[in-house]
């Protein structure tokens, strides 16, 4: 019977179908020696084909239906490796913080690319906006008509004051949503706002390195009231791309791939070649220098490899 993957632990799973929940489910053997390259040969979303259903303690996931997208990242055990966070998405959510603890522009982009390069499409969060001085919420009003004039829907809350959340929830119906960020910006308390029983662990910045704590150990899969279902993920610390070449990058830019075919060398990686389009448009700030900057860290760390 076919059912979806609702949590991962590594080595089992919960899944549901039409009968309800099976926990502890495991892999067949054949799934340990095909030729997997991700870390996890199973994510959550994924669509399986599952036998003994009837049977909670014997039941085995025999098969994994196609997946319509997924978001993965470099794999924080093994550089050489690629984890799948989450599959069969509709759409991504990132929360971010101006502050306690401050999410970097280049943090958002790589978030932002890798949702590009999989097609799905991308919600930024920004919380804690009740905590910002004038100096954090200026910076907070460039950063937000930055993503807006690119085309991105933000949102600004406070998860805990329960403001700016009713938008946001109503965006969530129907839909599979990622939620995704650093630990500590607030994916947790937002969770237990919209299942008030789960009480999922919430746990403050941390006070010396300002820096969130995880609280969210494996991805999991909650089912919304009012219809769809979010996914949450362990706070990420750095969101390392997969996959990626110095000639692609700019291809998940959307202000930058609409306008890169009018580049003089159809290999310009928009950097110090002559005639680029890009390059003009961030001098003419029809590009912000912020997501140029940004684009230009991003090329240095890719090696010669293209990962």
């Amino acid at each position: 019977m076919r059912a979806v993957v609702y949590k991962s632990t590594g080595s089992r799973y919960v899944v549901k179908n039409s009968k309800g929940y099976f926990q502890s489910v495991r892999l067949k053997g054949k799934f340990k020696i095909d030729a997997i390259t991700s870390t996890n040969p199973i994510a959550v979303g994924d669509q399986v084909e599952v036998e003994n259903e009837d049977d909670i303690e014997s039941a085995i996931i025999t098969e994994i239906f196609e997946r319509k997208n997924y978001i993965n990242r470099i794999s924080p055990h093994n550089k050489n490796q690629h984890h799948i966070v989450a599959s069969n998405l509709d759409q991504s959510l990132l929360f971010a913080t101006i502050k306690e603890p401050k999410t970097s522009l280049g943090f958002i982009d790589r978030f932002l690319i890798t949702s590009e390069a999989y097609q799905v499409p991308a919600i930024i969060v920004f919380n804690k906006v009740d905590v910002l001085k004038k100096k954090d919420q200026d910076y907070l009003d460039n950063v937000r008509a930055i993503y807006e004039s690119i085309g991105y829907k933000i949102f600004l809350v406070s998860v805990r004051d329960k403001k700016g959340l009713v938008d946001l929830v109503n965006t969530l119906q129907n839909k599979v949503t990622l939620l995704s960020g650093h630990s500590g910006v607030g994916k947790s308390t937002f969770i237990n706002f919209l299942f008030p029983d789960l009480q999922l662990k919430t746990q403050d910045v941390s006070g010396w390195s300002g820096k969130g704590m995880h609280t969210t150990t494996f991805a999991e899969m909650f089912d919304l009231p009012m219809g769809g279902q979010i996914i949450d993920t362990p706070g990420i610390r750095e969101m390392g791309l997969v996959n990626m070449n110095k000639n692609e990058l700019a291809h998940f830019f959307p202000e930058m791939r609409s306008i890169m075919n009018h580049c003089q060398f159809n290999n310009c990686v928009h950097i110090n070649e002559p005639g680029c389009a890009i390059k003009n448009a961030v001098n003419e700030n029809k590009i912000s220098e912020e997501r140029y900057i940004s684009y230009l860290n991003i090329i240095d760390t890719l090696n010669v490899k293209g990962y």
